[in-house]
């Protein structure tokens, strides 16, 4: 199999070299006649953005040649990509090549019109903008990559790497993957989606807006029964007028704001701390462990326990046996 992985201008060398690795480790350990090949807009090469210059970058002849085309990155500030390069991803994907946009990858996949009306994912920071973008397209935070068979998308950065072991998995089986994930010392497959990364800070407000003085005053009472009278009586404003005022300073409801706190506050004592679920459970305010447990796999798409395994900093430093 022949993959031709888009190179450009500014591209990362850690971008670059995933699906590289992933892919080229199929031949090195026999598994496959795999090949990896860098093009560009024109033959020649490219400069990363660590100022390393790569040469040997073939021409778009090289992806009218692949069997799976991947933009492993796009430029930070989103721009649309040329009509050729949005030509070249169309014909591929007309010969059913398969197309992987990595990471802000995505971007150009969409504008070349192969996401339309479809699931799909990117850097969790370039939500927003692609959202607006491209409204067609449904865009979810809860997974790491979205696989429709002919055109691949995966969250942020290291996703990348599960994006590629996905398609070693799909191509090659189970075995070949893990064979491949144990060579390169990386997990076969990771639970969970970008949504667990993600930090969700207090929009600046004013200190005499009432709604921000509200906000401090519940983040400092997760634990105990926040419901929205309790919330609209100290705000000092009638359910009704406290409603419109939260979602128009938060853009959402203060029971999902509070329930989107404590789950902040969950994950900072998985992080930080070696209390025990139900204990975490009680201090965030969600009253037991298996209210906390549903809540969390809702929004993170793991569970507190295998939160805690992966992302505990002092179980990684020794620390906890």
């Amino acid at each position: 199999m022949r993959i031709a992985v888009y190179a450009f201008d500014d591209v990362t060398m850690f971008h670059l070299a995933v699906p590289q690795m992933v892919f080229d480790e199929v031949a090195r350990q026999g598994l496959g006649d795999w090949k990896t090949v860098l093009f560009s807009e024109g033959a020649g090469q490219v400069r990363t953005t660590e100022g390393y210059h790569l040469g040997g970058i073939q021409g778009f002849e090289a992806a009218d040649q692949a069997d799976v085309v991947v933009v492993p990155s796009w430029f930070d500030d989103g721009r649309a990509p040329s009509e050729s390069l949005r030509r070249v991803l169309q014909r591929a994907h007309q010969r059913d090549v398969t197309i992987m946009g990595l990471c802000l990858g995505a971007i150009p996949v969409a504008d070349a019109g192969l996401l339309f009306g479809r699931r799909a994912v990117t850097h969790w920071q370039a939500f927003n903008s692609l959202a607006v973008r491209h409204p067609d397209v449904v865009l979810d935070q809860t997974v790491l990559y979205i696989d429709h068979g002919d055109v691949l998308t995966s969250a942020g950065t290291a996703s990348g790497l599960d994006a590629c072991l996905h398609l070693v998995r799909t191509r090659l089986g189970a075995d070949a993957a893990n064979q491949v994930a144990r060579s390169l010392v990386i997990a076969p497959h990771r639970e969970g989606g970008q949504a667990q990364y993600i930090e969700h800070p207090l929009p600046p407000r004013s200190s005499e807006d009432p709604i921000a003085r509200l906000l401090e005053w519940a983040l400092s009472r997760l634990g105990e029964p926040l419901n929205v009278d309790r919330l609209a009586a100290q705000a000092h404003m009638s359910r009704r007028t406290f409603v419109r005022a939260f979602r128009a300073t938060s853009g959402t409801t203060p029971s999902a704001w509070i329930r989107s706190r404590r789950l902040d506050a969950a994950r900072r004592l998985l992080e930080t701390t070696d209390l025990s679920i139900d204990q975490v459970a009680a201090d965030c305010g969600f009253g037991s462990a298996v209210t906390l447990r549903q809540n969390f796999t809702a929004a993170f798409s793991t569970t507190p326990t295998d939160y805690r395994r992966h992302f505990d900093a002092r179980f990684k430093l020794g620390t906890l046996q």
